[in-house]
């Protein structure tokens, strides 16, 4: 399976791309998943606030000393509201046990 060059390699600087990259040549599926876990490698929280703000129950807060969010677990219901508007994906919705 091929897939297009444009989203994969769009996010890597020019100097980075292949050589010979004319932006239309298909790539393997290989260097598909490569350039993907590259990019997506990066999922960790980069404060944009936008959990805390969307959170009905206001249990998301910032901690004024460390500056890391932090999520009162005993007045959160799960909706999952914060880890849908995550861009990053730095919160994930886990089944309890």
């Amino acid at each position: 399976m091929a897939y297009s060059r444009h989203s994969f390699l769009a996010c890597r600087p020019a100097e980075n791309r292949p050589s010979g990259w004319d932006g239309v040549s298909p790539l393997t599926e290989e260097h598909v998943l490569l350039e993907a876990s590259r990019c997506l490698s990066l999922l960790s929280c980069d404060t944009c606030d936008l959990c805390r703000l969307f959170c009905p129950d206001l249990c998301i807060t910032r901690n004024p000393e460390t500056g890391r969010i932090e999520i009162d677990y005993d007045y959160c219901k799960g909706c999952g509201i914060c880890a849908f508007v995550c861009p990053k994906g730095a919160i994930r919705m886990e089944l309890e046990a």
